[in-house]
């Protein structure tokens, strides 16, 4: 049976995709990713593992090429927050770190605070608050 989900994630360089990461507050895994080519980290109080491979290494686990993630995007990377400061603080860590903000924090639909934005590599993210009390019903 599953025990658990990683996702993994190709990137142009590892070292300022390991700097990234950790400016967002992810916490490193040495367990995996030592290597010089990889990386490991963990993300909240699950713990949900992120792989960081450099983009051959991961072509060849893969086995495809990667397409220019910042054309396009077939997935969003999610993560929740706290509260609106939480999601306005992420955000301004994104940009010291180098990444961009492609939606700015703001209220959806009376009841989720988020904005969205790409790391070194063009992955898409978002960071969301959700007002669980004034979530609609149905």
């Amino acid at each position: 049976m599953t025990k658990s989900i990683w996702i993994n994630l190709p990137v142009n360089n590892i070292n300022k995709s390991k700097d990234f990461f950790s400016v967002l507050g992810f916490t490193l895994n040495t367990q995996y990713g030592v290597r010089d080519d990889s990386a490991s980290f963990l993300i909240g109080d699950s713990n949900f593992v992120l792989m960081l491979f450099e983009k051959s290494l991961y072509e060849g686990f893969a086995g495809t090429s990667v397409d220019d993630n910042r054309s396009g995007s077939e997935v969003l990377f999610s993560i929740d927050a706290e509260s609106p400061e939480e999601v306005d603080d992420l955000a301004k860590k994104v940009i010291a770190a180098g990444g961009t903000i492609y939606g700015e924090p703001g209220y959806s639909q009376g009841w989720m605070y988020g904005c969205g934005f790409m790391d070194l590599d063009g992955q898409r993210w978002s960071i969301l608050y959700m007002d669980m009390s004034k979530m609609p019903l149905g």
